[in-house]
């Protein structure tokens, strides 16, 4: 989870911080071994994937990314619940 949280860029933080504080309890073994394997790639790339702004290439792509990249794309991701405007 610390991970999830602080990964460099405030944006990535947000976004993949809000994600897997939502989901990880119902992460199954495979999903939290998928997971390890986004935190690994550079913040760079993710923010640009996840945003919807570049698309994830095959070499990379993975169900938790895809699922993650479907959230964040929305607008509002990394919002805050209370934070977000009605």
């Amino acid at each position: 989870m610390f991970r999830a949280w602080h990964r460099g860029t405030k944006e990535t933080d947000l976004m993949i911080g809000h994600f897997v504080a939502r989901h990880i309890a119902s992460f199954t073994e495979a999903e939290l071994d998928d997971l390890e394997g986004v935190l690994e790639l550079l913040d760079v790339d993710l923010a640009e994937w996840l945003t919807g702004r570049s698309p994830i290439p095959a070499s990379v792509r993975s169900p938790m990314l895809d699922r993650m990249a479907d959230e964040c794309s929305r607008p509002g991701a990394g919002v805050p619940e209370g934070a977000r405007r009605a």
